[in-house]
C-alpha cells in the first residue's frame, strides 16, 4: 500500500514535470546523442525533469562516473580520429601542403601590400626631395653637393646675394629645382642639348664656331651674369665686355708709342674649364654645392652630333669648358683673369711699360724707346706669369711694332690717334659706292651674305673710332636702308629650335678661340 502510493506520487510528479518543460525531439535526442554519449544524454534529461539531482547537489553522486565515462570516449574518439589521419601519411601531406600554400599565398599577398606601400611612400618622399634638393648632377661633378655651407663674410664683400640650398637658388632664378637640375645635368652622351652650334667667318679665313645657349638656358645664364657676375669689381686693365668700354678704350693707352706689343691666349676659352668656373663661384664666397650647379651652368663640353637606330645623341668629346656664345663667358674671363691682370700690370710698371688687355688679347707700350733685350725680359717674365696662371701664349701670334711701321691694338691703329686701316677703309668706301650706285643684290662686305647689315655694323664700327667720320657714313648706310626697305634677319638660332649644322662646308680645322673684333 505505501509502496503503491509512492509509485503513484512519483508518477504524478514525473507528469507535471513534463508538462512544464517541454520534450525534446527525436532529432535533437540523436544529435545530442552524437555529441555525447546515450547515457550521459539520459542523465541530463533526468536532471532536467527533476529525476536526478543537479551536478554538486549530492556528496559522490553516481553520475560523475557517467560524465568520466563520457569524457574518457570522447577523448578515445578523438585519439582514434588523429590515429586515422596520421595513419594516412598522404592525406597528411596532403594536408600540410595546403596549409603551407594558403600561409604562403597569405604572406605574399601580405609582402605584395607591404611593397607597395612602402614603394609610394619611397616614391613620394623622393618626389619631395627632388622638388627642394640636388643631389646628382652627373659623374664626376656631385661630389660636393652636400656641402651647403657659404663664406658669407666673403659674399657681403661682394654684395653678392646668399643662397642656403638649390631650392633657394632655383627660387631666386624663377625656376623649379627640376628645371635647375635639367639645365645643370652633366651627361656624356645625351638626346637633348642646351646649346645651338654655328660656324661664323673670320677675317683670317676658316671658320669660328659659336655656342648659342637655347632660351631656357641663356635666361639662366642672364640672370647670373646680372645679380652675381656684374657686381664683382674687375681689374682696370680689363676692358672687353665691360661698360663704357670697348675696344676703342682698350687701344687708346697706347696711341703715340714707341713700341707696342700684342700677345694672344692661346685656346683661352677651352682652358677655362668646369675646375676652374666653379672656383671663381668658391672664391666668391658660394658654397661647394652652389658652385657646382653655377659653374655647370656657365660650362659645356665639346660635343658631337650622332645618329645612331633613328635617334640623334650628342656626345662629349671634351671637358666642360666656357662656350664661346654664352653670356656669361666674357665675365667669367675677367674676374678669372683679374690675379692675371694685377700681376702683368705691376711687371709692366716696373720695366716702364702700358698694359690692357681685351678679352685674349694682351698688349703692353710704351713711349721710351726700348732695346730687344729689354723687350726680350718684358717678354720671359709675362711668358713666364701667363703659364703659372694657367694659360699659354700662342706663338705664332706675338707682335712687336716700332712707330716706323703700323701698330694696332685689337683692330685698331694707333700710330697717331685711334683710327682705322686705310686699306679697310679703301674697301669699305668701294662696296658703299657700288651699292649706292647698283643696289645691294651680289655686293658682299666682311664674307656677310647681307651686305646691308653689315655695312651698317662697319659704319657704326667707324663711328665709334671717330664720331665725325662714323656720322657721315652712318646717313649714308641709312639712307640705303630706307630706299631697300632693309630689316634685320634673325640669327641661325633663333629660326630653328633644333641645332642647325654650321654653313661652312669645311669641318673647323682648329679649336675655337676667343676675338671679337
Amino acid at each position: 500500500m505505501a509502496g503503491r502510493s509512492r509509485e503513484s506520487i512519483f508518477t504524478l510528479q514525473f507528469s507535471m514535470s513534463a508538462l512544464a518543460v517541454k520534450p525534446l525531439t527525436r532529432q535533437e535526442l540523436y544529435e545530442r546523442m552524437a555529441e555525447t554519449s546515450r547515457d550521459e544524454v539520459i542523465l541530463e534529461e533526468m536532471i532536467r525533469f527533476g529525476f536526478w539531482p543537479a551536478q554538486g547537489e549530492v556528496p559522490f553522486d553516481p553520475a560523475d562516473e557517467i560524465r568520466r565515462r563520457g569524457e574518457l570516449h570522447r577523448a578515445l574518439d578523438e585519439l582514434r580520429a588523429e590515429q586515422r589521419k596520421l595513419g594516412d601519411e598522404a592525406k597528411l601531406r596532403k594536408e600540410a601542403r595546403k596549409k603551407r600554400l594558403l600561409e604562403s599565398r597569405r604572406k605574399q599577398q601580405e609582402t605584395i601590400v607591404r611593397r607597395e606601400t612602402e614603394r609610394i611612400e619611397r616614391a613620394t618622399q623622393w618626389q619631395e626631395k627632388k622638388s627642394k634638393e640636388i643631389g646628382y648632377l652627373g659623374a664626376g661633378v656631385s661630389a660636393g653637393l652636400d656641402n651647403k655651407e657659404a663664406n658669407v663674410e666673403r659674399l657681403q664683400r661682394y654684395n653678392l646675394p646668399r643662397f642656403d640650398d638649390a631650392a633657394s637658388l632655383a627660387q631666386a632664378m624663377g625656376l623649379t629645382v627640376g628645371a635647375l637640375r635639367f639645365l645643370s645635368f652633366a651627361r656624356k652622351t645625351s638626346k637633348t642639348t642646351h646649346y645651338v652650334r654655328f660656324a661664323l667667318p673670320k677675317k683670317t679665313g676658316g671658320v669660328r664656331v659659336i655656342s648659342a645657349p637655347m632660351p631656357r638656358l641663356k635666361a639662366a645664364q642672364h640672370w647670373v651674369l646680372q645679380n652675381i657676375l656684374q657686381p664683382v669689381e674687375l681689374h682696370e686693365a680689363a676692358h672687353g665686355f665691360r661698360p663704357q668700354r670697348s675696344i676703342v678704350s682698350n687701344a687708346r693707352p697706347h696711341v703715340a708709342s714707341s713700341v707696342v706689343i700684342n700677345l694672344d691666349l692661346k685656346d683661352f676659352f677651352p682652358t677655362l674649364d668646369y675646375r676652374r668656373i666653379k672656383g671663381v663661384f668658391r672664391a666668391l664666397g658660394y658654397a661647394e654645392a652652389t658652385a657646382t650647379i653655377l659653374g655647370l651652368l656657365c660650362t659645356e663640353p665639346e660635343v658631337e652630333k650622332v645618329e645612331l637606330d633613328g635617334e640623334t645623341y650628342y656626345v662629349a668629346t671634351s671637358a666642360r669648358h666656357l662656350p664661346q656664345g654664352a653670356p656669361t663667358s666674357p665675365a667669367l674671363t675677367n674676374i678669372l683673369c683679374r690675379r692675371l691682370d694685377r700681376r702683368l700690370l705691376k711687371v709692366a710698371e716696373e720695366m716702364g711699360f702700358v698694359y690692357t688687355r681685351y678679352a685674349d688679347d694682351m698688349t703692353f707700350s710704351t713711349k721710351q724707346e726700348q732695346d730687344s733685350k729689354q723687350i726680350g725680359r718684358l717678354l720671359h717674365r709675362v711668358e713666364s706669369i701667363v703659364a703659372h696662371e694657367g694659360f699659354c701664349i700662342h706663338p705664332t701670334k706675338t707682335r712687336i711694332m716700332r712707330s716706323a711701321s703700323k701698330q694696332d691694338v685689337t683692330g685698331i691703329i694707333v700710330n697717331d690717334k685711334p683710327s682705322i686701316d686705310k686699306a679697310t677703309m679703301k674697301r669699305f668706301r668701294a662696296v658703299l659706292f657700288q651699292v649706292e650706285k647698283d643696289g645691294p643684290i651680289g655686293k658682299q662686305w666682311n664674307h656677310s651674305r647681307d651686305v646691308l647689315a653689315s655695312l651698317r655694323g662697319f659704319a657704326n664700327f667707324i663711328f665709334m673710332v671717330d664720331p665725325a667720320k662714323g656720322a657721315a657714313y652712318q646717313r649714308r648706310v641709312g639712307a640705303l636702308i630706307d630706299k631697300y626697305d632693309w630689316k634685320p634677319q634673325p640669327l641661325p638660332y633663333q629660326k630653328k629650335t633644333k641645332p642647325v649644322e654650321p654653313p661652312a662646308p669645311q669641318p673647323v680645322a682648329q679649336r675655337p678661340w676667343w676675338k671679337l673684333w
